[in-house]
């Protein structure tokens, strides 16, 4: 390799890293609001917060990767022309086209841990951070409950209430439970309460408390006071499932015809092939005048990466509704993509024909 690209892509590499961890940054304040959000509803586990949080990070990565790639590699082309370092490269006989080379050895790789995290990182992630709050959820009255605090109930309609837990979790005082199924309401309320292993069973011993459920806006409801009642609480089952094509691994997605596997699909292999596209993109785009504003074209730029990416999210939501056949899949917004990197390129840094002089 040249030294002078050995040297462009150390400069291409510095700009992106920064850029990148710049944007994880904002990333990582944005999922740290989101999972203290749902901490504070109950529908995460505090002791889960550190794992979430990594584990959300990877699912972010597919998304904010291909912008810190862009955003880097733009900055770092328009300096080069911003400090006439480009005028000497062109007054050495290498065109706009020749930094193609190290471009490549910054926006290669950082599209390979791309497909690697959309492929396999992030839906892993996902899927595993929905089996720790899963299992959590299974294990509510052990892990889950906290004194003091509204926890939400395993199943999602309801709440549950305790101002005493023994350091174990099998014993509460002044116990509350709310829930709501198919439009019923049930409270109940017990003075304490025990849980308790029977045949390898868990079951929950309320003690001298009463239940009130009945339909709100209707009358007929019904008070019962009880000295003891016991609930079985659901067996521990098989580890989480997946529900939906988020969490399915790639391969398996391959083999499904279903119109949200094939939209999850080729979602997946977009983000990938956008890093290149956009690595591309970004040699002519950030080519600038002596006389020209510093950031003239990064607002340019800016809106084609923000059109480029809404338009991928239409074409995903519009082949999950069927509106697209999945043979099109996202390759009629890509190839366009790639027929204008292609022009643009072609014409960056051409001279205008001169002019016929009339005799």
């Amino acid at each position: 390799m040249l030294t002078v690209d050995r040297y462009l892509l150390r400069e291409f590499a510095a700009s992106v890293a920064a850029t990148t961890l710049v944007l994880l940054f904002v990333a990582l304040g944005v999922v740290i609001a989101d999972t203290l959000a749902e901490i504070a509803a109950g529908k995460v586990p505090v002791a889960l917060m550190v794992s979430q949080l990594a584990l959300r990070m990877l699912r972010w990565l597919p998304l904010v990767l291909p912008l810190g790639v862009f955003l880097g590699l733009l900055l770092a082309v328009g300096r080069l022309y911003r400090d006439s370092e480009m005028a000497v490269l062109t007054a050495a006989g290498r065109s706009p086209r020749d930094l193609l080379r190290p471009l490549a050895g910054v926006a290669v790789p950082a599209a390979v841990l791309v497909a690697l995290c959309s492929l396999w990182a992030s839906p892993w992630a996902q899927y595993t951070s929905r089996q720790m709050v899963a299992d959590a959820d299974r294990s509510l009255l052990i892990a889950g409950l906290e004194a003091g605090r509204f926890r939400a109930l395993p199943s999602g309609n309801g709440v549950i209430y305790v101002t005493e837990l023994s350091p174990d979790g099998s014993r509460m005082r002044n116990v509350f439970i709310q829930s709501d199924k198919k439009g019923r309401m049930s409270v109940i309320t017990a003075h304490r309460g025990e849980l308790f292993v029977d045949a390898g069973e868990r079951y929950l011993r309320l003690l001298d408390g009463m239940r009130v459920e009945g339909v709100p806006g209707q009358k007929d409801y019904r008070v019962l006071h009880y000295e003891r009642s016991e609930v079985r609480l659901p067996a521990d089952t098989a580890p989480y499932t997946k529900q939906d094509a988020t969490t399915a691994p790639t391969l398996e997605l391959l083999a499904d015809p279903k119109r949200d596997s094939v939209a999850e699909l080729h979602w997946r292999l977009a983000t990938p092939l956008a890093v290149l596209l956009l690595g591309v993109l970004t040699i002519p785009l950030a080519r600038s005048e002596p006389r020209q504003p510093r950031y003239g074209l990064l607002l340019l730029a800016l809106a084609l990466y923000v059109t480029y990416m809404s338009l991928m999210l239409v074409g995903r939501s519009y082949l999950s509704l069927g509106k697209i056949h999945g043979w099109m899949g996202l390759w009629w917004l890509h190839l366009p993509m790639l027929l204008l990197a292609w022009w643009m390129l072609r014409r960056d840094g051409e001279l205008p024909a001169p002019k016929a002089v009339r005799p």
